[in-house]
């Protein structure tokens, strides 16, 4: 990357983020920039855009199970979101056109069509970085909005053999041979051990993969995403994940530059991309009155709704095969760039804000809820529980399994994470499944036998917003949390958390005293 991408990437971004802004916005920011001082994209950056996709799909596929996609929340949700958003869309478009507005006036019901399908997708790379960047990957909201990505990945490889006439070759039904070489795929990884080798091993499932499927005319980042799905059951996928985490946040600021140097935008272009922005509203309200019809709490509903509510980068590509094809003017790419950058930015902001928009209005959008959740959505409270540990990660699996030598019997862990509470259920581990960030769960969780709650979670903030909604809900015991950081632990003890550990500290120390205790046997005792 030339260093003055770099440059820009990193002042916008920290300005940004220096008012608390994702900086991924700084990054738009940075692209627009870069091509109005009259600098120009290069076939390097558009490679590390690419790549940064790729990776994204690979991890994406990490966490995904194919079960998931088979569920009708996630398909018929997908497919019945992009049809109505298509005629409704088309439908705003004619009527702008008796307006005659500009570049409207133009349109036919078939083309404004066309644009109302490349507008219902949502985009991968800022779901994913929000899930990410809020820790909501595996919640129940989390793995419904990946599924329906994953679904409109699926239409957008039918959409380009249509459009393009690029009929795969006859090689590609022998992609599903894949099967048959997973347990040699996952030989491999067991091989890469935990150091250089496996991030190594992960960018060379991911490109190959790539590569494969675009070598028999099938879209390449199916391949990615098809890759991390044969890998999603080995015992080394979050491993690999996160050591892959580093490379694909790098790579993607290629693709938050990229979109800047699309084209320059006249008033009129800018003016239009906002009215098309606006229209994100209705987008998110038929994302949340098919969910609920689903029979998907009201929560679920509309945290996904909001996270999906945005526009992608697939609907540049979309455009710009019709642009090539003659179905629209060119002027509609410009028009259309401008519109995804805005609806990351406006996403960004309000998602940071979803569950106290929530919170707030859950009263009036629990009205929307069926009679009957689906069974999955019911979770089950073990009886007789003291002590309850949230978040069974490796931090809050260690205090799982300690405070069970030292009360056993009294201690229940709790995750949102499904796959994670079926193997510890599977092991008569005394767990269930529940999103701590769920205002509804600690209304209707029974609290008054518990004496100790501890909050074993990633996010310093996410620990903060439980302690609110635990003392709101009438919690009378003790909560403690966990910190990486100075900061964050006094942020935590100033929101009325008792205890807060800080693992990196704390845990030096008790290695510290755990060894003394070798060659001074005393010291421990004291």
């Amino acid at each position: 990357m030339e260093f003055i991408w770099l440059l820009f990437a990193f002042v916008c971004g920290l300005a940004v983020k220096m008012i608390n802004l994702p900086p991924l916005i700084g990054f738009l920011l940075a692209g627009f920039l870069l091509n109005f001082l009259g600098f120009e994209a290069s076939s390097t950056l558009d490679s590390l855009a690419n790549i940064g996709i790729t990776l994204m799909l690979f991890s994406i596929g990490l966490k995904l199970h194919v079960q998931d996609l088979l569920k009708r929340e996630v398909w018929a949700s997908t497919l019945s979101h992009m049809g109505v958003w298509s005629i409704t869309f088309a439908g705003i478009a004619m009527l702008l056109t008796i307006l005659s507005l500009p570049y409207f006036g133009v349109l036919e019901f078939s083309t404004a069509a066309l644009i109302g399908f490349a507008l219902s997708f949502s985009s991968t790379v800022c779901v994913m970085k929000l899930l990410e960047e809020t820790g909501e990957l595996k919640t129940r909201h989390g793995q419904l909005s990946l599924g329906v990505l994953v679904m409109q990945d699926i239409v957008a490889v039918i959409f380009l053999v249509a459009a393009t006439g690029n009929i795969p070759s006859i090689w590609a039904i022998g992609l599903f041979g894949l099967l048959l070489l997973r347990p040699i795929i996952n030989r491999i990884v067991d091989q890469a051990g935990h150091g250089e080798m496996l991030p190594l091993t992960g960018l060379f499932l991911a490109l190959g993969g790539y590569e494969l499927f675009y070598l028999v005319g099938v879209k390449g980042d199916l391949g990615a995403l098809i890759f991390g799905i044969l890998l999603a059951s080995h015992p080394k996928a979050t491993e690999m994940n996160k050591s892959l985490m580093n490379f694909k946040d790098l790579f993607l600021i290629g693709f938050f530059l990229s979109i800047g140097f699309t084209a320059l935008p006249s008033l009129d272009m800018i003016l239009m991309s906002l009215l098309i922005t606006l229209v994100m509203l209705i987008k998110f309200v038929l994302f949340f009155v098919l969910f609920s019809k689903l029979q998907l709490r009201s929560r679920t509903s509309f945290l996904s709704s909001l996270i999906l509510s945005n526009y992608s980068e697939f609907g540049l590509i979309v455009v710009a095969l019709s642009v090539a094809n003659g179905w629209l003017n060119k002027e509609w790419l410009v028009i259309l760039a401008l519109a995804v950058s805005f609806s990351f930015v406006i996403t960004s902001l309000i998602y940071r804000n979803a569950h106290r928009l929530y919170r707030r209005n859950k009263e009036a959008l629990r009205r929307f809820e069926t009679p009957k959740c689906l069974p999955e959505d019911i979770f089950v409270q073990p009886p007789n529980a003291e002590i309850l540990v949230v978040g069974l990660g490796r931090v809050g699996r260690g205090a799982f399994e300690s405070l069970n030598c030292l009360a056993e019997g009294t201690v229940a862990g709790m995750d949102a994470d499904k796959n994670r509470i079926q193997t510890m259920k599977e092991a008569q581990q005394n767990v269930f499944y529940g999103d701590g960030e769920d205002a509804d769960l600690w209304e209707r969780l029974d609290t008054s036998g518990m004496r100790l709650i501890l909050l074993a979670l990633p996010i310093a903030e996410d620990s903060t917003n439980i302690a609110i909604q635990l003392r709101k809900a009438n919690y009378q015991g003790h909560i403690a949390a966990i910190a990486r950081y100075q900061d964050e632990r006094e942020e935590l003890l100033a929101s009325g958390i008792d205890n807060v550990f800080n693992f990196y500290t704390e845990a030096g120390m008790g290695f510290a005293e755990e060894s003394l205790a070798l060659i001074h046997p005393t010291a421990k005792a004291e």
